[in-house]
């Protein structure tokens, strides 16, 4: 659950599904933070298992792991009770 134990790092999981293959700029933008706090917060987030990581030159993608997308499902869920 630490993994998405900060309100940035839900946000960042519905920007994804909206959104793969964002790079962290783009999500950055999108949630109007810093960089480097959103870097750190996906750093974390890819760590648990709830986002993976793809290089293409120099960008690199972010997209839902399905371990992220079920999370994402079970926050829902328990959102609109």
């Amino acid at each position: 659950m630490k993994g998405v134990a900060n309100h940035f790092r839900v946000e960042i999981l519905v920007v994804l599904k909206n959104h793969p293959e964002y790079s962290l700029s783009e999500i950055a933008e999108d949630l109007k933070c810093n960089f480097r706090t959103i870097s750190e917060h996906v750093r974390k987030m890819a760590h648990a298992g709830l986002v993976m990581k793809r290089n293409e030159g120099l960008t690199v993608h972010h997209r839902l792991t399905a371990l992220g997308e079920h999370v994402l499902r079970f926050l829902d869920t328990i959102a609109n009770k």
